[in-house]
């Protein structure tokens, strides 16, 4: 990790490495929903500043952020499927302990046995060989990815086991009643919103004035669930679920620090990738828009 000092500030200097391989990764995604076509949005209005912990914030979108999506292709992509199963599957407030049924650890299975298929974690995985970081078995591959992503441990001293890196960065998790953790999943966020859990407030503005595009697949928004608010989430939009288990475990396997930031550029977004580390498992990940030459920015 390189760091360079401007103004007193440090900045994470672009990763090459990771950038070329998570283009690779992009171009494999062939499951990737394409904005216009498989899906659209209605950005509408810039949100308003709010606090975290807040319960209130301005509606800055009187209408839904997901128009239309695709629900036949969601249902015949074996990965999408496997992981709309998912879903359902956890109590998301933090210190309710969680219970894995023997069907829940099956649909957990079944999903890392779909996305084991795809060539965006043929590439991740043969990737993590070359690093030493991973086991050139596909079995203690996918055991790896299961003790990471599905193993559960506390969030809250004193309960019992009531999270997962799973749930806290694709379910959404509340804690207290008084904020929401995690929910970085753009499906997740489709079917809430369409059960109408989630209400989508606003855009986050990258710079100055920057209006985000509707063809943008990285965006910043702000949104209420569960009666809290979610200041600023960062998300991928029409991304396959493979795609994003494939950066953060890459990013949360090449260090063992408690948190990891790498700055990559992937098609025209420059990002930092941000994953926090539970000890071995992963405590949450997301990207942060840095900025899309897709506009003027200044």
């Amino acid at each position: 990790l390189k760091f360079s000092k401007t103004k007193g500030k440090i900045l994470l200097e672009l990763n090459h490495e990771l950038s070329k391989l998570f283009n690779e990764l992009w171009d494999a995604d062939v499951n990737r929903f394409v904005p216009g076509k498989d899906y659209t949005i209605d950005l509408q209005e810039k949100a308003g500043f709010v606090q975290q912990g807040s319960g209130v914030a301005r509606d800055s979108a009187s209408e839904p952020l997901f128009r239309y999506v695709n629900e036949e292709r969601l249902k015949s992509i074996k990965t999408f499927a496997a992981f709309v199963s998912l879903l359902d599957n956890y109590e998301t407030s933090t210190g309710v302990a969680e219970v894995v049924t023997p069907q829940e650890m099956a649909e957990n299975n079944r999903f890392l046995d779909a996305i084991l298929e795809t060539e965006v974690m043929k590439l991740t995985h043969q990737y993590l060989v070359r690093k030493n970081w991973s086991k050139p078995s596909l079995n203690d591959f996918k055991s790896q990815l299961y003790g990471i992503w599905f193993q559960l441990y506390t969030r809250e001293t004193g309960k019992g086991p009531d999270s997962c890196g799973f749930e806290h960065v694709f379910v959404g998790e509340t804690k207290h009643g008084k904020e929401i953790l995690g929910l970085h999943n753009w499906v997740q966020f489709y079917l809430q919103e369409k059960h109408k859990q989630i209400d989508y407030k606003g855009y986050i503005a990258r710079r100055k004035n920057s209006r985000p595009d509707e063809d943008d697949q990285v965006l910043s928004l702000q949104f209420s669930w569960k009666g809290l608010v979610k200041p600023v989430g960062s998300t991928f939009i029409g991304v396959s679920p493979e795609f994003e288990f494939a950066l953060y475990t890459i990013i949360f396997l090449q260090s063992q620090e408690k948190v990891t930031r790498e700055m990559v550029r992937i098609e025209e977004y420059e990002l930092q990738i941000v994953v926090y580390r539970h000890g071995k498992y992963i405590g949450t990940a997301y990207p942060v828009l840095l900025s899309s030459n897709n506009e003027d920015l200044y």
